[in-house]
């Protein structure tokens, strides 16, 4: 692994970091799991070159004979993530939503969706996993798929459709979509045989038809809504809300709005439609939250880290906004928890 994980993406000052897989690569290291991968960039694995396997990330498979002392912490990936749970039981979240993984579920995971596996630990089993690039990190964003992928073009843009337009991320497989797995993690094994890129080339393909069959008879219901502008700053704002390292940075209206990949009225308006306010206006609300938290729960932080760690570049700014909004100071506050 390298020292440091780069972004998956940064617009200006923004950055979404792909998962370090530390707490897998430490239980490796340990022998509590066997693991094979190939990958690019920050993933754990043998090191694929920039032409081999366009589009996928990470590939591979570990297997533990036992209930595990780590997790995977809440994360998002560079691509579409599918995982298939050949054995055992596991839990697994994706935003607020907790699953119960049983051997023979598969689950999809989008760029922009934080997903976390364990509670905290992950129990036992052998788990496979591909994550696949398609050029998108918003909701709004249109797919492109690698030139490998042999679906026609119906098939194709159905998949895409059914991939976009439905939040469900825990499905039932098949014996198509556990053959292509197994087929993928045997050449992972055996890489870099002769010929194995192709022969995985081909279980991808066979894999992916695999899901759209098996979307095809599980899907009862499609949203068009989850790939909307609004969607799309749906969850922009739910993340700053939510994580601590949005909330931080150095966002100004423009920012915001480039961030989700439109213009500052279309942005403003879809902000002002979900949370009754204005884009700035409800950042300032979100550190705030945070900030009361922070002086609730710490004493051991000062007033000033507290302000700085919430994205205040002043203390005496952050006292006076704290103030009117809590009519009490941030020390005030503190003293009366």
């Amino acid at each position: 692994m390298p020292a440091s994980v780069a972004p998956i993406y940064k617009t200006q000052k923004s950055r979404f970091e792909v998962d370090s897989c530390a707490p897998q690569s430490a239980a490796v290291r340990g022998g509590k799991i066997q693991m094979h991968a190939l990958s690019k960039g920050h993933y754990p694995g043998v090191l694929l070159q920039p032409d081999q396997l366009p589009g996928i990330a990470s590939i591979g498979y570990w297997n533990g004979t036992s209930a595990q002392d780590w997790g995977l912490e809440a994360h998002r990936n560079e691509g579409i993530e599918i995982t298939f749970l050949e054995t055992g039981a596991m839990a697994f979240a994706v935003e607020a939503k907790k699953f119960e993984l049983r051997s023979g579920h598969f689950t999809i995971t989008r760029p922009w969706q934080l997903h976390r596996l364990g509670a905290p630990n992950i129990g036992p089993g052998k788990l496979h996993w591909l994550i696949l690039d398609v050029g998108v990190r918003r909701p709004n964003q249109n797919w492109c798929w690698p030139d490998w992928v042999t679906l026609t073009n119906h098939d194709q843009t159905e998949l895409t459709h059914k991939l976009r337009h439905n939040e469900n991320p825990v499905w039932n497989s098949s014996p198509e979509i556990c053959a292509a797995f197994r087929g993928l993690s045997d050449g992972v094994g055996r890489w870099p045989q002769p010929h194995m890129e192709s022969r995985m080339l081909v279980l991808l393909n066979q894999l992916l038809l695999g899901i759209l069959t098996a979307l095809t008879a599980q899907q009862q219901h499609q949203n068009p809504e989850l790939t909307s502008r609004r969607r799309t700053v749906e969850l922009f704002l739910r993340d700053l809300s939510e994580n601590a390292a949005s909330i931080r940075e150095p966002w100004t209206l423009d920012k915001m709005a480039d961030h989700c990949g439109m213009g500052i009225t279309a942005f403003s308006k879809y902000c002002r439609e979900l949370v009754n306010n204005g884009p700035v206006e409800y950042l300032n609300q979100c550190r705030l939250n945070r900030a009361a938290r922070q002086l609730k729960e710490s004493t051991v932080q000062s007033v000033t880290e507290i302000a700085f760690q919430n994205g205040f570049n002043s203390s005496q700014y952050f006292a006076t906004v704290f103030a009117k909004r809590f009519g009490v100071n941030p020390t005030g506050y503190r003293s009366k928890c």
